[in-house]
């Protein structure tokens, strides 16, 4: 390849098509091209009308539902490639004309302004841990939503649970014992118990890969290094860095927190200075991870055996990262909720300050500096 061309490329990509647009350095307006077929000759016939003497080109397209494949295919023939973020485009209120074209142009006219967010792109290896944890995650989604069906026919007909816990053996044994009157009842109810006993296996077949998967994973240091956290085990710490591959791109943990969207919303004009809600921007899968690992800190700060199990696999420098966060985050719990906050409010702020824990154990195991930079 030679020396990078100033041509910026905007692709509007669709299952079938992609809408092409060009726009050259000081030449005003991007030119359409038109659509082409969504498949690798048609991208290689593009490729070599536009860089008929092996310039690099310039390339964009928005993050969407046909992954990363178009990405691979453009920097393999070393071309530059930006994957944007469709929530951070810039765009005109009162624009009310949304097209395949003007989408094609309006990525290349902003791409060549600069004006774009590239979003990380991840390698193939990582791509797969990621479909595996997200499989793993529709799963468990697909068991609550069996058993709360079990459960709601079973309190329409008075049939109710006197037991402390639900999901026990006890319970299960339980499940087995109710009788209706009804032949064609029975049936229903035997259906709901074995789709609810098919969604548990599945979760448990895919969990037991997971555990398969991290032994040959290159992020399996940084993965056993967060299971020594609280309130982090083998999906949370797979489901982190599944989502975010490398922690340590981010400078500082404000940069990841801000990135997790779990930093508050702010709105502010001279002397007003207004804060809302979090922003929730970002990686929502994290993001929910992150709130279920932060209910563990209601408790007082103890290093359990399921704990200590975990974090000695780790080196005493993360065991003592570890054990500082949960020190800090349990204190920061209770002081929380005896100032009067909500405890929804509490658990989203542990669930921030985590992610400063999360970042340092990932520098360490890097071997890269962090110090008192956890929580700036």
């Amino acid at each position: 390849m030679q020396e990078f061309n100033n041509i910026y490329v905007g692709l509007d990509v669709h299952k079938n098509s992609i809408a092409v647009a060009v726009a050259r350095e000081g030449r005003g307006n991007p030119e359409y091209l038109g659509e082409i077929a969504h498949d690798s000759a048609s991208i290689r016939k593009l490729l070599k009308r536009l860089s008929p003497n092996g310039e690099v080109l310039n390339v964009c397209y928005e993050a969407g539902p046909t992954g990363y494949g178009l990405y691979r295919e453009l920097t393999s023939r070393g071309h530059e490639c930006d994957v944007v973020a469709p929530s951070l485009i810039p765009r005109k209120p009162g624009e009310r004309l949304k097209t395949d074209r003007r989408d094609a142009q309006m990525l290349a006219r902003l791409h060549r302004a600069g004006e774009l967010t590239p979003v990380w792109v991840p390698d193939q290896e990582q791509e797969a841990m990621r479909d595996l944890t997200r499989a793993r995650e529709d799963m468990k989604a697909i068991e609550l939503k069996s058993r709360q069906r079990l459960g709601a026919f079973l309190l329409r007909h008075g049939k109710v649970y006197q037991g402390k816990s639900r999901w026990t053996q006890a319970h299960w044994r339980w499940l087995e014992a109710v009788k209706f009157d009804s032949r064609v009842q029975q049936i229903v109810l035997q259906e709901y118990i074995d789709a609810v006993s098919a969604a548990q296996q599945r979760v448990e077949d895919l969990e037991k890969v997971m555990r398969e998967a991290l032994q040959s994973w290159t992020l399996q240091p940084v993965a056993e290094g967060l299971m020594a956290l609280r309130g982090v085990d083998l999906v949370t710490a797979m489901t982190i860095l599944a989502e975010l591959g490398d922690i340590t791109r981010f400078e500082s943990p404000r940069q990841l927190m801000a990135y997790l969207g779990v930093v508050p919303s702010e709105h502010s004009s001279g002397e007003t200075r207004r804060q809302g809600g979090i922003t929730r921007t970002g990686n929502g899968h994290v993001r929910r991870v992150l709130v279920e690992s932060a209910h563990s800190y209601r408790y007082p700060a103890r290093k359990t055996r399921h704990i200590q199990r975990r974090a000695e696999k780790t080196p005493e420098e993360i065991q003592a990262i570890a054990w500082e966060g949960q020190k800090r985050l349990c204190g920061r719990y209770q002081k929380l909720l005896q100032a009067g906050k909500l405890k929804n409010v509490v658990v989203t702020a542990i669930a921030r300050e985590l992610v400063g824990f999360i970042w340092a154990i990932a520098c360490e195991v890097a071997g890269k500096p962090h110090g008192s930079k956890v929580l700036a």
